[in-house]
């Protein structure tokens, strides 16, 4: 077991050593470029806590390309310094050193899992209401003239969004068959209960009465199957910022009132199957960088540069295969799951291949 952690640990300083050196490139980046709109009490200090709050929701997209290039590190290091090639003389088999590397992987993969459920998704929320404080001085409204729904014949936009997940602004239009108008209403409030049921408050409605639309109000006037309370929070963020199991019942919801969702799907698939894509990574990275028999002509800087363009090649093939996949209408899980499938068929080659 102690070869077993000694790799271990060297696996995991090499992921954190790219993750540090991936948070600072972006890192900077992002900052520079959010510096271009202050405004307000929006100041250099709030853009450093925004950038820094929504960072980790980056470096999780980029979790495929950490894990590949911080496990070439790891291992090329091990083997610069002769120590791959000890460990290989001693016996220690082809088999013990996959599952040496596993384990480390395993732990990841399960930590990735829960930082997209739990850490990042929130990170990011608490970040961009803070900018929307600060940049707008507590504007309530949603960007990009706010979010609209549809269920059968009935369409309703949701134009702000109060402190405590408070929608307000809300309009709602019912028609018939033919595509006539027959009821549109606003609120300027509504609460939100947990079965989708929403209870309008300050209501002005018109309805169709014999050809003429009557117009009256209301204190309060409940409507069924709308937004849930865990969605609301995520109607100002990409779905790219959504918790998975948001990303999923949204999804759903869409799906079941008739409303295209693919979006929101395969957002859902991609994020779910990204630890397994990690996986891969780090399996592939292992005959990049530690078959020994055909290092003897290979530098490191090599081994990295391999690994940078094996990264930027999957980021630009996976988007080329999720467009591709949309557009012609393929399984969404499948597609999601396609890139995976080919770096592990390619990892599962050059091992049956590698010299230890």
């Amino acid at each position: 077991m102690i070869l077993e952690r000694y790799i271990a640990a060297n696996l995991v300083k090499g992921w954190l050593l790219v993750l540090l050196v991936l948070a600072a490139v972006f890192g900077l980046i992002g900052f520079v470029q959010e510096l271009d709109h202050t405004r307000f009490e929006y100041n250099a200090l709030a853009v450093s806590r925004y950038t820094l709050f929504s960072l980790p929701q980056q470096l999780i997209s980029l979790a495929p390309v950490v894990a590949l290039l911080g496990s070439i590190v790891a291992l090329a290091t091990l083997d610069r310094s002769n120590e791959l090639t000890i460990i290989s003389c001693t016996g220690y088999s082809r088999a013990r050193l996959l599952g040496a590397v596993a384990m480390p992987t395993a732990v990841l993969m399960l930590l990735l899992w829960v930082c997209m459920e739990y850490v990042t998704p929130p990170l990011q929320q608490s970040a961009e209401s803070e900018r929307q404080a600060l940049r707008y001085r507590n504007q309530v409204r949603i960007p990009d003239g706010g979010v609209w729904s549809k269920n059968g014949n009935r369409y309703i936009h949701l134009d702000k969004m109060h402190e405590g997940g408070v929608p307000g602004d809300i309009d709602l239009f019912e028609f018939n068959k033919s595509g006539q108008l027959t009821r549109a209403l606003y609120a300027k409030t509504a609460l939100v209960s947990k079965d989708r049921a929403w209870l309008f408050q300050n209501v002005r409605e018109k309805k169709l009465v014999n050809g003429v639309l009557q117009t009256h109000r209301s204190k309060e006037l409940r409507i069924e199957n709308l937004w849930s309370p865990d969605e609301l929070p995520s109607l100002t963020l990409d779905s790219d910022s959504m918790r998975l199991s948001v990303l999923h019942s949204y999804s759903q919801f869409r799906a079941d009132t008739g409303q295209p969702n693919e979006k929101y799907l395969s957002a859902f698939w991609q994020k779910l199957l990204m630890p397994l894509t990690v996986g891969a990574m780090v399996l592939l990275a292992t005959p990049i960088s530690a078959n020994l028999g055909a290092r003897r002509n290979r530098s490191f800087g090599l081994d990295i540069a391999l690994g940078a363009l094996v990264g930027i090649l999957f980021y630009l093939g996976t988007q080329i295969i999720f467009a591709l996949g949309q557009l012609l209408g393929f399984n969404i899980p499948f597609v999601a799951l396609f890139p995976t499938l080919l770096i592990l068929v390619c990892a599962v080659i050059m091992l049956r291949r590698m010299h230890w």
